[in-house]
């Protein structure tokens, strides 16, 4: 699959293409927040203020797309939470109300199909349209949906993921062990070793197609698993090099998911300890915190830089001046892992 086009919001200057131009921004906090644009030139007013904040980052991200690209045959959409805060705003007012009447807008919009529908709405699209939501792997069954669709069909495909930080999510994260006790120095993510991440959000959509003419990057190929055994990991990722007649030594940079959790990121040292030797280490957790659909901020971040951008940040080890082959290997949580290749088109 070859990416044509793409749109990032997150808690960096991405949406507005400066993210290459200038410093990162750096957070000193427990959680990050994605930077929104003015949607007012993307979104019609009255439906802007109905949509929470992980729909209008979805539809901003996807609208910008469907723009360029009105005539796609599908829209595919990978989230973990949808609009989670509206999600719970409804169900207090069952509650408030007594099973009474309730103002549907809430419930409306928080579905996690919220926007593939919203986009397919305002665009008249009539064609595929579906959303999956598998938590940490969202984004990834997105991806494979697109893969088998393009089998199908010849035309281009809106393939993204979203996902929003709620006060509701934080608590129920900070529970479980998943975020740092104490503030955090964002752009020092990868190295520090104490239990729980930062919390990120944001949206990043693709244009995705089986063509590759003006093709930004190719999607080589893909594979997740689910599990907490090591050996099972890594005799899965064996086979996933072997399947692609790739060695270590074609490959330009591993980007990985390092998250800074002690709780979990020996599954990245024992993959470094194992596999990287002299290759370049890239990281982009440190960019934008850590959440269930964080891959499709690393596909698009993998594409800039295999089309010439560079940025210091993420360059954790043996930066280089150009890329052509990217290996992403990602997990969240230390239970639901992926790896992706990602090259540059030929």
């Amino acid at each position: 699959m070859y990416i044509k086009a793409l749109s990032c919001i997150s808690p960096q200057h991405t949406f507005d293409g400066d993210f290459f131009k200038f410093e990162p921004i750096d957070y000193f906090s427990k959680q990050v927040e994605a930077i929104e644009p003015n949607y007012n030139e993307l979104i019609p007013k009255g439906l802007l203020r109905r949509m929470g904040k992980g729909v209008r980052m979805g539809i901003g991200t996807g609208i910008t797309l469907l723009k360029e690209y009105p005539n796609v045959e599908g829209i595919i959409i990978g989230t973990a939470n949808g609009g989670l805060e509206d999600c719970v705003k409804f169900l207090n007012q069952i509650v408030e109300y007594k099973e009474g009447t309730l103002t549907p807008t809430n419930f409306v919009q928080s579905t996690p199909n919220a926007v593939a529908a919203n986009l397919a709405l305002m665009t008249n699209n009539i064609c595929y349209n579906s959303t999956h939501v598998n938590t940490g792997l969202a984004f990834e069954s997105a991806l494979m949906d697109a893969f088998l669709t393009l089998e199908e069909q010849a035309g281009p495909l809106l393939v993204g993921s979203l996902e929003e930080i709620s006060s509701y999510n934080i608590n129920i994260d900070t529970l479980k062990g998943w975020v740092k006790s104490d503030d955090e120095t964002l752009s020092l993510l990868t190295k520090s070793n104490t239990k729980g991440s930062v919390p990120g959000e944001g949206a990043c959509m693709f244009i995705i197609d089986k063509s590759k003419e003006n093709a930004q990057s190719f999607i080589r190929d893909f594979s997740q698993i689910t599990t907490k055994d090591e050996n099972v990991l890594f005799d899965f990722f064996d086979r996933f090099l072997k399947n692609n007649n790739l060695s270590l030594e074609e490959v330009d940079g591993f980007m990985l998911g390092l998250n800074g959790d002690s709780n979990c990121n020996y599954f990245y040292d024992l993959f470094i300890n194992r596999y990287i030797q002299k290759e370049t280490i890239l990281t982009f957790k440190n960019c934008v915190g850590e959440y269930p659909t964080s891959m499709s901020f690393a596909v698009w971040l993998s594409t800039e830089l295999i089309n010439g951008n560079n940025i210091k940040l993420v360059e954790y080890q043996a930066p280089k001046a150009k890329y052509q082959r990217i290996l992403i290997y990602n997990h969240y949580f230390g239970l639901q892992h992926s790896f992706m290749i990602i090259e540059k088109p030929i």
